[in-house]
């Protein structure tokens, strides 16, 4: 399995990868301080952050993700659109 593909799986066409699942988690979570986050995702993820937002950003379009975890992605919907309404 390509580990750069969003939500390409083996479990079904339904579910989040393992990886895009870890991503939501990790996304979820609150931070102490600058610098802990970034952290926590190249040492849990393996990631370098750029990715690691480009895979978050990709999994705010996708379905799977939004019937995963609501909270999480209609929260940074949010954000990106206020972002986006910014510039």
């Amino acid at each position: 399995m390509d580990r750069g593909e969003v939500g390409v799986n083996r479990q079904g066409p339904q579910e989040l990868s393992a990886r895009d699942r870890a991503v939501l988690a990790l996304e979820r979570r609150s931070w102490p301080g600058p610098g802990a986050k970034e952290r926590a995702i190249r040492e849990e993820l393996g990631m370098v952050p750029v990715r690691y937002y480009q895979v978050l950003n990709a999994l705010l379009d996708d379905a799977r993700a939004l019937a995963h975890d609501p909270i999480t992605v209609n929260r940074l919907r949010r954000v990106r659109e206020s972002r986006r309404d910014e510039r």
